[in-house]
């Protein structure tokens, strides 16, 4: 340090002291590009599946106890500004008239659970104000709200089975956290024949680095990265054709 200027010193000390995400950012973005090349010589693709016949939203595990600092697994800015996003999206499908499925991890106490590492997701017990959706979220009016206890939406829920009924072949998903409940909502969404789109700044984790990485690797195997803007536009388009006022 001592052979550098001191402009340049202030600088470093002032990039290392923003809770090193911006380190981190650069480091992940060299990183995700050598990974890149790596599948990419094995086959693996970006090539986009794109938007079918009919679109969906699921927003997962938006509720108090991942969104409220008052809770130990809440707070996270990540997550506060991609609830912020979901927002716009969930306007834009409500008045398009497409389906939104909601999500709430919420157990029937302890014995309900499976084997979650994670203490204070332990504490979602049914009927607390962890389990509440985020107040943002549940006044624009989810379509249908489901409780869950394992990572993905689908797992022991009706929500494929609502997805059929309303002949919807693509799934936006949104949500946290990125790394857990929502990666394995790419998965079951991907397992069960639908097209994923991910808008990756209407989901949120705890950290920039497992954000950054399971967006990358759900991208190159199961589903299309998108943003807000796009799924908006996609809304929007399936509007238009299916002449929704």
């Amino acid at each position: 340090m001592t052979s550098l200027s001191f402009e340049l010193q202030l600088e470093i000390i002032h990039v290392q002291a923003y809770d090193g995400l911006v380190l981190k950012q650069l480091k992940i973005e060299k990183e995700l590009t050598t990974m890149s090349y790596v599948y990419a010589n094995r086959g693996y693709s970006d090539a986009l599946t794109g938007f079918g016949s009919k679109p969906a939203l699921v927003v997962v595990d938006f509720q108090r106890g991942f969104t409220d600092s008052q809770f130990p697994m809440g707070g996270a800015p990540m997550v506060d500004q991609a609830v912020v996003s979901t927002v716009r999206v969930m306007r834009a499908a409500k008045s398009a008239g497409i389906p939104i499925i909601a999500c709430v991890i919420a157990f029937d106490g302890r014995k309900s659970a499976p084997l979650w590492k994670i203490g204070p997701v332990l504490d979602l017990q049914a009927g607390t104000e962890e389990t509440q959706l985020d107040p943002r979220i549940a006044a624009e009016g989810p379509d249908v709200v489901l409780s869950k206890t394992a990572p993905s939406l689908f797992f022991g829920t009706p929500a494929a089975a609502i997805l059929t009924r309303e002949r919807v072949d693509t799934v936006i998903v949104t949500g946290c956290i990125t790394s857990g409940c929502i990666r394995a909502t790419v998965v079951d969404a991907f397992s069960l024949g639908f097209r994923v789109q991910v808008a990756k700044d209407c989901c949120g984790d705890h950290d920039i680095v497992a954000h950054e990485q399971n967006l990358a690797d759900v991208g190159r195997r199961y589903a299309d990265i998108i943003d807000a803007d796009r799924a908006i536009d996609a809304i929007d388009q399936w509007r238009s054709t299916n002449d929704r006022d």
